[in-house]
């Protein structure tokens, strides 16, 4: 299939810059056996079954939109120039990868300041807009130094349109995030829905609920550059799944209840750790899994998540495990209907066809 494909046209209005209130009170749309359902992230409980196992991911998001200054150079002319930074992916305690703009304005060994004191070297420039960042503190330091300094990391679609505010600090990070599994630098957004009475509410209808983890990465905002997506690279994510998770996932299957997963970022991961066969291994490693129409899922029965940007690599995802023909139709119904898309819009469960 070509990108042209996954191409569809979405009103502004449509794009939600807040969240419902409360976060439970959001559309839900619901894609089963070739039809949709319009219903409420309420009714999420009916629509499950006893012995069903919803899969979270409790990545922490961490306050990953910097803005730094590039001090004039002594040769060269010019002064001070403001560098936009958004870190997507940790390589080491103190090395963080960035995207930066404007990119043309740094050079490698460059320095950069940020407020209250923290400093990075510009170690290695990469290609498209990417920098690899040395920072002047690592570990726990440069944690509490980057909180000091950033920003929560609004997606292009919604900071092109307003600044991050302190209601964001809140409202783009999930209420069962962990407090040690801070690394995310991009909610996982279809987690935002969900609150303590939804939670009650799927506990007394006998919903089981477990978690795993996967750091999003602003990887997930590039556009897709190539029309061939055989060529499209995917930024690698770094995810850990622990043998409690694992097992009970693999009990849940064998004792015939379905897996459903919260987010993009948890079938993902599943997807990325699992046998031929389904069975779900313990594990901590990268994944730049990039699923398609005509990926075979081997563990995941249904999938609650937000609607996604045209010719997005989610769009696609969503498409391989619900039907090509399927998403474009409830796509359409959506954007007729005027559901609220992308990060901070309504929701959707989306059945596996076949």
């Amino acid at each position: 299939m070509r990108l042209t494909d996954f191409d569809f046209h979405l009103p502004e209005d449509r794009i939600a810059l807040r969240p419902a209130r409360p976060r439970d009170s959001a559309r839900l749309l619901q894609v089963k056996d070739g039809g949709v359902s319009d219903l409420g992230v309420l009714d999420l409980p009916d629509l499950l079954e006893p012995g069903d196992l919803l899969v979270f991911n409790d990545t922490r998001v961490i306050p990953a939109a910097l803005t730094g200054v590039r001090p004039a150079r002594a040769h060269g002319g010019g002064g001070d120039v403001e560098i936009e930074i958004n870190l997507h992916k940790r390589d080491d305690e103190a090395v963080w990868r960035a995207f930066v703009r404007p990119a043309k304005r740094l050079k490698e060994d460059d320095t950069l300041q940020f407020k209250g004191g923290l400093t990075a070297q510009v170690t290695e420039k990469r290609e498209g807009g990417e920098v690899v960042l040395t920072f002047d503190r690592s570990g726990v330091d440069l944690d509490r130094a980057i909180v000091e300094a950033g920003a929560p990391p609004l997606p292009p679609y919604i900071a092109s349109k307003r600044a991050a505010d302190a209601a964001d600090l809140k409202d783009y990070q999930t209420v069962y995030a962990a407090p040690d599994k801070a690394g995310s630098v991009a909610a996982p957004t279809a987690g935002l829905h969900f609150t303590d009475r939804l939670f009650a509410a799927l506990e007394a209808r006998g919903i089981k609920r477990t978690h795993v983890t996967l750091h999003v990465g602003a990887g997930t905002f590039l556009p897709v550059k190539t029309d061939d997506l055989s060529e499209h690279q995917m930024h690698a994510e770094c995810y850990e799944i622990s043998e409690q998770t694992a097992d009970l996932i693999n009990q849940t299957r064998k004792a015939g209840g379905r897996i459903i997963a919260v987010g993009t970022t948890s079938i993902r991961t599943l997807e990325s750790a699992a046998d031929e066969d389904g069975t779900v291994r313990a594990e901590a490693r990268d994944t730049s899994i990039f699923i398609t129409p005509g990926y075979r899922f081997k563990v995941i029965d249904a999938l609650m998540t937000n609607f996604h940007l045209p010719k997005s690599t989610l769009f696609m995802l969503v498409s391989a495990l619900a039907g090509f023909d399927e998403m474009q139709a409830a796509y359409a119904h959506a954007i007729r209907n005027e559901y609220r898309f992308f990060s901070y819009g309504d929701s959707s469960l989306l059945w596996r066809k076949g």
